[in-house]
């Protein structure tokens, strides 16, 4: 188990965000996770939000728990009492912490809030209109310090539809040529793998004034080389 983050000699421009919070050294999307980011230089703190089957949000990235709990439950088929009744294991296995819970996202915004750290909360679900109205409602407030991001594109163009100037990023894994543009028409920034990132495409996409995150980078010298081709943030578990 690591004792600490990875420190990076230099960042350059680059901001750094930490992947469900500090997610190599606490449980991931827990309060313990966020406030260890929290204490440390980040820029921002990472979550994943899904609804529950009762119609709440919970912080959680695989959409069930069996992974970081031993009890599996299903996010969108359970009631959220049940799923905060859960006990989480800690990073070495076992689950002998009463603190670490499935967290809600008005705790996550809070400990952001708090810490002065940019809230990044990935929408998992595909939420409805209503449901992204309530989720917005969470961050009012804090929402000048808040990226909303998304696989599915549908649900950065409804926050957009609640909020024209909210900051969104796009999640994806590939690159195209036509994704710049795609961008540019609904007015949102770009999250992508690091594989997927060239200096090149780097240019063409600053060139149309997106600001590139970039995830999930934990080798320092990948890190090094995409600092140097000035990506404008970079999500880690555990570099810093």
């Amino acid at each position: 188990m690591p004792s600490d983050t990875i420190k990076l000699t230099h960042r350059g421009g680059t901001k750094m965000v930490a992947h469900r919070g500090v997610s190599s050294l606490e449980t991931e999307n827990t309060a313990a996770a966020f406030i260890a980011a929290g204490n440390r230089s980040y820029y921002g703190v990472e979550t994943d939000i899904y609804r529950t089957g009762d119609g709440h949000f919970i912080c959680n990235h695989d959409g069930r728990s069996g992974r970081i709990c031993e009890t599996d439950l299903v996010m969108e088929e359970s009631a959220l009492a049940d799923l905060r009744a859960l006990t989480l294991k800690d990073i070495d296995g076992r689950s002998d912490r009463g603190d670490l819970i499935l967290c809600l996202p008005s705790e996550y915004r809070k400990i952001c809030q708090h810490y002065g750290k940019h809230c990044v909360p990935e929408l998992k679900s595909a939420f409805t209109l209503e449901e992204i109205r309530a989720l917005v409602e969470i961050f009012d407030g804090y929402l000048e310090h808040t990226t909303f991001i998304s696989f599915n594109l549908n649900n950065l163009i409804l926050v957009k539809q609640v909020r024209p100037e909210q900051d969104c990023q796009f999640l994806t894994s590939k690159y195209t040529d036509e994704l710049p543009d795609l961008l540019v028409e609904h007015k949102m920034n770009l999250d992508i793998h690091h594989s997927a990132l060239t200096a090149e495409n780097i240019k063409v996409l600053h060139s149309k004034g997106i600001v590139i995150n970039t995830w999930t980078v934990d080798d320092p010298d990948r890190a090094y080389e995409l600092i140097g081709w000035g990506v404008d943030q970079l999500t880690t578990n555990i570099l810093e």
